[in-house]
């Protein structure tokens, strides 16, 4: 008996990296997965099923239970008939998880149009779309009186909480995501779905680049950024063990989680009456005094 045993999980991006470690993981805990990817570049182009099937027989090899899934996550129809597969295959779906996306890295003064609408569309409208055909299914069982302990994992970023120089559309959509996850936790609870979010730090396609050097696996030792490490957080998260905890985001990396304070009040001072212009820059050097140092973005100097 695995801590999943029984839940039917849905993983987008599933076919390489993080997501295939998640899809595996889920998988070998008693899950039954429904493995999605396009089989796309690390720019989100030229599609291959390839990747997904891959999982599945590797899965289906350790003896645990798969399907195959394709779709482009971001296209409304397209996502419907992913959750509906969920649920014809194995008659239920328990969980998403939401981890597919792509990075096209530019300055924000050089990003095209373009670019920006491939980034946000498929971290940010990707997210919506599968998350929404979800929780559209579980609501209606929720009001034909059946017990829903449903589960929306997202994926964050570091970026996106932090921001990261040269991926103005990704931290962009990454930091709505973490806003998007406190909302569907507020809301979906009382149909008995859970939201949460992670802010993975791993060795994968998007990350080779720019931190290529700094996340090399070392030549002996515990791996810190092996795409492995994550899972086990997502595992969890898609249990029936974590229905007390929702509209969190974590952040993990190698065996590190780190509960993340999101945004709060701080500083604060109030004249109890209508400001004027000529005195905004004294009451503002004065709450920037009072204030913690802000952290800076990744990549800034």
């Amino acid at each position: 008996m695995g801590i999943c045993d029984g839940r039917v999980v849905i993983v987008t991006g599933a076919g390489r990296g993080i997501g295939r470690a998640h899809a595996e993981a889920l998988a070998a805990a008693g899950a039954r997965v429904v493995v999605n990817d396009l089989g796309v570049t690390n720019d989100g182009r030229d599609a291959a099923s390839g990747p997904a099937q891959e999982v599945v027989d590797a899965i289906k090899a350790a003896g645990g239970q798969a399907i195959a899934n394709g779709a482009d996550i971001a296209d409304w129809e397209a996502s419907g008939k992913l959750v509906a597969q969920a649920i014809e295959a194995f008659g239920r779906v328990d969980a998403v998880v939401n981890n597919a996306g792509f990075v096209r890295d530019r300055m924000f003064v050089s990003c095209s149009v373009e670019e920006w609408d491939a980034v946000t569309r498929v971290h940010l409208r990707g997210h919506f779309c599968v998350s929404r055909h979800a929780a559209a299914h579980w609501r209606a069982q929720a009001k034909a009186g059946e017990k829903v302990d449903a589960r929306i994992i997202n994926t964050s970023s570091g970026a996106g909480l932090l921001g990261s120089v040269g991926q103005s559309a990704y931290s962009a959509a990454k930091a709505a995501i973490a806003g998007l996850t406190v909302v569907q936790a507020a809301e979906l609870g009382r149909y008995g779905v859970t939201a949460n979010a992670i802010a993975p730090a791993a060795r994968t396609r998007m990350t080779e680049g720019p931190f290529g050097a700094m996340m090399k696996a070392p030549d002996e030792g515990f791996d810190v950024f092996d795409p492995a490490n994550i899972a086990p957080l997502v595992v969890w998260l898609a249990s029936a063990s974590s229905a007390h905890v929702s509209g969190r985001v974590f952040e993990i990396q190698g065996g590190q989680i780190v509960l993340n304070d999101g945004w709060r009040p701080g500083a604060t001072v109030d004249k109890k009456r209508r400001l004027e212009a000529e005195e905004i820059g004294g009451l503002v050097a004065g709450l920037i005094d009072e204030a913690p140092t802000p952290i800076k973005p990744y990549g800034a100097r």
